[in-house]
């Protein structure tokens, strides 16, 4: 498994070549910035969506529809972990070195990587995150996935992976997501509807904003008294 798309005329080298090939004719400011992007700044975008998503989900809806949306988001990081555990095995048994071991010319952008290639963890993680974060909210979900993709041509760009390490890192992060998101779903919401019913933990799934002000207590309307000198005649009536 080690030679795996190690002949020349392979697409998955030839793209390799014309993604990275752009970081040959970028400025070297640009190819800076894509170095630190492609290792921490997508990461660091992820982050911030998740925790969009939760100061979103909040506010939206229903009491029912906050729990059930903040049990996803939960899901989204234990999702990422659990895919990157699978991964472990995965790159053991494969045993592909990185494109620059093999192939000559690459624009290297980062220095250090001496782990195996397939499939990327970055990938992996970030399209987790992303499906993770679409389970919890389609339109926010949307946004991660997007980030996701731009970390997978960030990678190859770079030169530290081929573009099946990609493909193949989006497709396991994907598949932990939504495979195990019904068991992850069953087990995380009766939690999270606990933490909504507690005290000022509640505030973790619901805002205070969202449930609105108190109804004001019904008063009852008394009933209008009569002037003048009908008013005693009016009252004689009643009691008769």
């Amino acid at each position: 498994m080690a030679g795996l798309a190690s002949d020349g005329a392979n697409p998955d080298v030839s793209l390799l070549y014309d993604i990275n090939g752009l970081a040959k004719d970028a400025p070297a400011w640009f190819d800076r910035v894509m170095g630190f992007v492609g290792e921490y700044g997508i990461m660091l975008g992820m982050v911030l969506v998740v925790l969009w998503c939760w100061w979103s989900v909040r506010r939206e809806g229903t009491l029912a529809d906050s729990v059930s949306a903040v049990a996803g988001l939960v899901w989204a990081p234990l999702a990422a972990g659990i895919a990157l555990l699978v991964n472990i095995p995965i790159r053991g048994f494969v045993e592909r070195p990185r494109p620059f071991k093999d192939h000559q010319g690459l624009e290297v952008l980062v220095d250090g990587k001496t782990d195996f290639s397939f499939v990327s963890d970055h990938a992996t993680l970030a399209m987790a995150l992303g499906v993770g974060v679409f389970v919890a909210h389609r339109r926010i979900g949307l946004v991660a996935i997007g980030l996701a993709l731009v970390e997978g041509f960030a990678r190859v760009y770079m030169g530290v992976h081929y573009p099946t390490d990609v493909i193949g890192g989006f497709a396991l992060g994907t598949a932990v997501a939504l495979l195990l998101a019904p068991v992850a779903l069953a087990l995380l919401t009766p939690v999270v509807s606990a933490v909504a019913r507690s005290g000022r933990a509640a505030r973790l799934v619901r805002s205070r904003s969202a449930e609105g002000p108190r109804r004001p207590e019904t008063v009852g309307i008394p009933e209008p008294r009569l002037a003048g000198p009908n008013a005693g005649a009016g009252r004689n009536d009643l009691a008769a």
